[in-house]
C-alpha cells in the first residue's frame, strides 16, 4: 500500500462510520440482545412464539401445511434454501450429522428463489437432494420467508406444541443439535 493511500484509508474508515448515525460509537457491542420480549401466546417468528401456520406444495405438487405435519414429531425443521453452494453444504451436513440422530423430527427445505413446484424439482434433483430425508417446499410468492423473517441458510426449529424454539442462521448445526436434543 502506497504511503498517500495509508493517510486517505483513516480518513476514509471515519467518514464512512461518521454516515452511520452513531455506529463508531458502538464498535464494541455488549453482547446483549437489545430485540423487545417476545409476549407468550402471540404468533411470529421470533423463541417463544407461536409459529405461523402455512400450506405450500413440495416438488411433487403435494400441499403440505405445518400444523398437519407436528402431530405424531418432536418437532420440525425449516431450513431456507438458494440451492448455493453453502445451502448445500449446509443441507449436506444436515443430513449426515443430525437427521440420523433425530428420526422423530421432520425436515423441510424452503425453496423460495425457483419460483415454479417444477423448477425447484429441477433444483431438488440437479443438487442430491431427492430421497434425501428432506421434503423440499416451494414457497411460491415468499409469504413463508417473509412470516418467519428468513433469508438463506436461515433454520427455524419447532416443536410438537408449535412453538418456535430456534430462528437463526445454520452455522456449524451445533446450535441446531441442542435444539432438537432437547426436544
Amino acid at each position: 500500500m502506497g504511503s498517500v493511500s495509508r493517510r486517505i484509508m483513516p480518513l476514509l474508515v471515519a467518514v464512512l462510520l461518521a454516515g452511520c448515525n452513531g455506529v463508531g460509537t458502538d464498535l464494541s457491542p455488549s453482547g446483549a440482545d437489545r430485540r423487545p420480549p417476545v409476549t407468550p401466546g402471540t404468533t411470529g417468528p421470533s423463541v417463544g412464539q407461536i409459529a405461523p401456520d402455512f400450506t405450500l406444495p413440495d416438488t411433487l405438487g403435494d400441499n403440505v401445511a405445518l400444523s398437519t405435519s407436528l402431530p405424531g414429531r418432536k418437532g420440525v425443521v425449516l431450513y431456507f434454501t438458494m440451492w448455493c453452494v453453502i445451502c448445500g453444504d449446509e443441507m449436506s451436513h444436515m443430513r449426515s450429522a443430525i437427521m440420523p440422530a433425530h428420526p422423530d423430527v421432520g425436515f423441510f427445505a424452503i425453496d423460495y428463489v425457483s419460483g415454479t413446484v417444477a423448477d425447484a424439482r429441477a433444483s431438488e434433483l440437479s443438487n442430491g437432494f431427492a430421497n434425501s430425508g428432506f421434503t423440499v417446499l416451494v414457497d411460491l410468492g415468499n409469504p413463508v420467508l417473509h412470516a418467519y423473517a428468513a433469508t438463506m441458510g436461515t433454520t427455524v426449529v419447532i416443536d410438537n406444541t408449535g412453538i418456535v424454539r430456534m430462528n437463526e442462521n445454520y452455522g456449524t448445526g451445533s446450535r441446531l443439535q441442542a435444539i432438537l436434543g432437547g426436544l
